[in-house]
């Protein structure tokens, strides 16, 4: 994984980082590789608009202006769901009762390890679908911009996720295991860069954790 991501989710920015930073993130990485198990799961869906920010993928509807403008030249779309499992849920608890500052670092190393395997995923898709012809717009995940997390049980239910890679939803809408990640992935037949990282597409221009 790369150290400049953890590093950025711990909030670090351009802050150099201790030494004894750096062995704690090697440390956690190293426990982090053994306890996960990434899995992820795809299905592709028709896709219409309607209105002015109405977005039809048959799974779920919604109304979004964002999500529309990252759709804009599709005609199908790829639900997308990516898990860590829970061996990864079960280390941060067992850190979050011994440990807090390890904790703190696994919680850092765990999301930039989610994003890295999204990427990996995206960029297999991203050449299969090449091959026919076709491209891939930015992944866009519920809760970013005005896409709702409100779509998510239908999103999930779109992929089957619970049963075939066991993601499933609290009542609060947050994802079980908690290291998982649902997206939206446009399909064009036009040319356009795919642009995997997500913070180009985020209106929240003073976040910390933003890349420059």
């Amino acid at each position: 994984m790369n150290t400049k991501e953890i590093l950025r989710y711990l909030g670090y920015g351009r802050h150099e980082a201790k030494e004894q930073v750096l062995v704690l993130i090697e440390a956690c990485v190293r426990e982090l590789e053994r306890a996960a198990v990434p899995k992820s799961i795809y299905k592709e869906y028709p896709l219409s608009f309607y209105g002015e920010e109405g977005i039809d993928c048959c799974a779920f509807q919604t109304c979004s202006k964002a999500l529309k403008k990252n759709l804009k030249d599709c005609q199908s779309v790829l639900l997308f769901g990516a898990t860590l499992g829970t061996g990864v849920d079960l280390l941060l608890h067992r850190y979050n009762r011994l440990e807090m500052s390890k904790a703190v670092v696994l919680q850092a190393a765990a999301a930039a390890m989610l994003e890295d395997y999204c990427d990996q995923m995206n960029e297999e898709l991203e050449k299969k679908y090449e091959e026919k012809g076709l491209y891939l717009r930015p992944r866009f995940s519920p809760g970013y911009g005005d896409f709702s997390l409100e779509c998510q049980p239908a999103l999930l239910g779109g992929l089957e996720a619970g049963k075939r890679i066991g993601i499933t939803l609290t009542d609060s809408l947050l994802m079980a295991p908690s290291k998982s990640v649902t997206a939206v992935i446009g399909i064009s037949r036009i040319p356009g860069t795919c642009g995997m990282r997500s913070c180009q597409d985020c209106e929240k221009r003073d976040c910390a954790y933003r890349r420059t």
